[in-house]
């Protein structure tokens, strides 16, 4: 198919040219002697009609001597008529008279043609010496052997004379230039061939060189390529368009990268990938190399320093990874610009700049840009722009684009620093609320792992802790606060610090999460603005007791997992009952669960993050912690690597908490029992067992001490209760007293005045015990003392 159907509309053949005008001959009357089908087609009038008759008659207006007049010149005439055509029409015609009178013959010939035709083609001819001479697209036409034939007055200046060209190959004209256009051959002389060959036009290639008339500056070029044939069909060659778009590709450039910054620098939060990512934008489009000087405590995720000289106590950034990451510390002197741009916060243009001794970088530089990072009017560095390679100084548009960069730049910089010190603070808040050190008892080894979900802020919201107790029982917990960061450490501190608490007035588990339940509820009111009760209407617990000298555990659970218990001869067992409602929903009561554990046994407290998965179920996960547990042979730290070891690969959905705990039972020999009747003589008795235990038990420089709380203790028993009092020594880290009745009130400390008969028993038990306190239990109370043995 025709790519231009209207092709035939566009002749450059004059209007008046023999061939199309209209042609008549005139004799020296003025009479028509001659009158052509050309005539006839503009006119209309067949030549019956007008030959022989006076020519004036084809005028619209009267003829006067206007006609004879150019009937009589000596030399061609043109002029504009009105004529009168045979349907009444009135043409406006562009008239040329020419005189034969040199051939011999006394006659004119006349040539016609529609004004506007005439006009119309003036306009072409027009547009053509504008496209020649005047336009700023350069035209070039070459031959079929791709050799210069011509080129318009754009090329003669960008080609600094195309004279010298004419003849010469397409190569010559640029020889260091490149189609940086992808789609097409980018070789010139393989894009010339596929024009002239197959007819089909290239368009709108990209071409970036240095012109003959400026080498210095590198321009981009739009070219298009066209074939030329002449009237017949016949190829002539080609002809290249091209116009010069190197400010609108520079611009365009500048938006891309603009677009590129706003995806990649200030994405990694981290300072030194920062300065990387700034400086992978930035070459080698903008510059040929890009330097970025901090101070240190930026660096470090602290506040920059003010009131320092500016370009004092800098590093410089190296690397683009952590490994790779090293710095290096640069000085500018107060009257170097930059220690100027950092003293202004303004860019500083050095169009020449001397190398300093103590830089890094290419040997000489064209131009440089230093630019301060600059964010909410403070200076958090310094970032260099340097050209090498490239000899252009960095224009207008080129020092606003670097500012913009550098603003980027400086914004990430900042949420980097602002996210170095949050994470660090977070971290100091983490470890200040979870356990470092397991304090020491007897009644358990124990072993743990906490892996947060968030491993970039390293902070979550599970919490565990071991918390001794009275009669060398452990409290041990484990839960979860819904969420990650800052506001899930905080409600896990608060809410670890609560348990503790409450754990230490030795509450039965099920006791104490009815009252935490209370506390996260009131936390979680309407009137709450702490910031924490969101976090806390999503909280799980678990609370355990476990007691060394009978082997009873007994636990609660506030919609946490239950424990899993693996007996020392590896056999695993899995609690049925199903948990209690989570902290802060209230309305349906907790439940203690009682087991009996043997020695060794060993129990998995854990969070939902070990066993549950987005991949996998929680009932998989809970079959792939239990089969770990076989190996309960295996030291605890091992099965704590063993459980980790096996969660799916990937980041964690969710923090991953496990506690680990093997259990130990106190010798018979460690317990000593004495079941007392409620009769005051009996007081002496338990001083007399007390005593003969202690010497059993290389005690007996604790004898007095403990005859007289024991004393104090059974005394008081007896006093207030109706029923039988137990008297039971423990002899652990610390010797144990304790006494157990049947009375539900707990005696007070006091100071009793001088005149007092009683009152001072448990003042005297207070100060000679490191800690004494009271329990209470399904049948009553327990005042219990500890003393330190020495």
């Amino acid at each position: 198919m025709d790519r231009f159907p209207n092709a035939a509309n566009v002749d450059f053949h004059s209007p008046l040219d023999l061939s199309k005008a209209a042609a008549a001959v005139l004799d020296a009357e003025g009479r028509v002697s001659g009158w052509g089908a050309s005539a006839q087609r503009l006119l209309g009038h067949a030549p019956e009609d007008v030959l022989g008759k006076p020519a004036g008659r084809l005028l619209a207006a009267a003829p006067g001597q206007r006609l004879s007049a150019l009937c009589r010149t000596h030399k061609p005439r043109c002029t504009v008529l009105d004529l009168s055509c045979r349907d009444g029409r009135t043409l406006r015609a562009a008239v040329t008279f020419s005189p034969l009178e040199h051939l011999g013959v006394a006659a004119t010939v006349v040539v016609a043609a529609e004004l506007e035709a005439l006009r119309g083609w003036e306009a072409q001819l027009a547009m053509l010496q504008g496209l020649a001479t005047e336009s700023t697209v350069g035209l070039t036409i070459f031959d079929t052997d791709m050799r210069v034939v011509w080129g318009n007055v754009s090329t003669d200046l960008e080609l600094a004379g195309i004279a010298q060209y004419i003849g010469r190959p397409a190569a010559d004209l640029f020889p260091e230039g490149e189609f940086i256009s992808r789609h097409h051959p980018p070789d010139e002389d393989q894009i010339m061939e596929h024009v002239m060959t197959t007819g089909e036009p290239i368009m709108g290639m990209h071409y970036r060189g240095r012109a003959p008339a400026d080498p210095v500056r590198e321009h981009v070029w739009s070219c298009s390529y066209h074939r030329l044939v002449d009237a017949r069909g016949e190829l002539l060659g080609l002809f290249e368009e091209s116009l010069d778009i190197t400010e609108r590709y520079r611009a365009q450039e500048r938006l891309s990268l603009l677009v590129r910054a706003g995806k990649r620098i200030g994405a990694s939060l981290d300072v030194r990938r920062t300065a990387a990512e700034l400086a992978d934008v930035a070459v080698p489009q903008l510059a040929d190399e890009v330097l970025v000087d901090l101070p240190p405590a930026v660096i470090e995720g602290r506040q920059p320093p003010t009131g320092s000289a500016p370009g004092h106590s800098l590093l410089r950034m190296h690397g683009r990874t952590p490994e790779e990451f090293r710095t290096s510390p640069v000085s500018y002197p107060p009257s170097s610009p930059q220690a100027q741009s950092l003293g202004t916060g303004r860019l500083v243009v050095d169009a020449a700049p001397p190398e300093a001794p103590d830089e890094e970088g290419p040997a000489a530089s064209h131009s440089c840009l230093f630019v301060p990072l600059l964010t909410r009017n403070t200076v958090l560095g310094l970032a260099t722009f340097r050209r090498s390679s490239n000899p252009d100084p960095f224009g207008p548009e080129e020092q606003t684009l670097a500012v913009e960069l550098a603003e980027r730049a400086a914004v990430g910089i900042d949420n980097a620093r602002r996210y170095t010190s949050q994470h660090a603070a977070a971290l100091v808040l983490q470890q200040s609320l979870l356990p470092q050190h397991l304090p020491e008892q007897s009644a358990v080894d124990v072993a743990y792992r906490y892996l947060p979900a968030d491993s970039r802020v390293g902070v979550g919201g599970d919490w565990f802790d071991l918390i001794p107790l009275s009669g060398a029982r452990v409290g041990l917990t484990v839960g979860d606060v819904v969420g990650h960061g800052m506001h899930a450490a905080a409600t896990m501190g608060r809410l670890r610090g609560t348990v503790r608490t409450l754990a230490l007035l030795d509450l039965d588990p099920a006791e104490l999460l009815t009252r935490l339940d209370g506390l996260v509820a009131q936390d979680s009111e309407p009137h709450a603005n702490d910031g924490l009760s969101d976090e806390a209407l999503g909280v799980t617990c678990l609370y355990a007791i476990y007691n060394p000298v009978n082997g009873r555990c007994s636990w609660a659970s506030a919609g946490h997992p239950p424990p899993i218990v693996a007996d020392a001869s590896g056999s695993v067992a899995l609690s049925s009952l199903a948990p209690g409602p989570p902290l802060g929903l209230g309305g349906l009561p907790y439940e203690n669960v009682d087991l009996n554990l043997s020695d060794g046994s060993v129990v998995a407290f854990f969070t939902d993050g070990v066993v549950e998965d987005r991949r996998t179920d929680i009932d998989s996960g809970i079959d792939r912690l239990a089969h770990v547990l076989t190996w309960q042979r295996c030291p605890l730290e091992e099965l704590c690597d063993r459980a980790f070891s096996s969660l799916p690969p990937g980041p964690q959905a969710d923090d991953a908490t496990l506690l680990l705990v093997r259990t130990r039972r106190l010798d018979t020999d460690q317990v000593a029992d004495l079941e007392l009747p409620p009769d005051p003589a009996m007081v002496a008795q338990a001083r007399t067992l007390t005593e003969h235990q202690l010497e059993a038990w290389d005690l007996s420089e604790l004898a007095f001490t403990a005859e007289l709380v024991v004393s104090e203790l059974v005394t008081n028993s007896i006093r207030y209760a109706t029923g039988p009092v137990m008297l039971r020594l423990i002899r652990d880290r610390s010797l144990l007293c304790e006494v157990s009745d049947n009375a539900h009130t707990a005696p007070h400390l006091r100071r009793a005045r001088r005149d007092d008969e009683g009152g001072r028993g448990l003042f005297l038990v207070a100060q000679v015990s490191q800690r004494w306190g009271t329990r209470y239990t399904a049948s009553g109370k327990t005042i219990w003392a500890e003393l330190a043995i020495p």
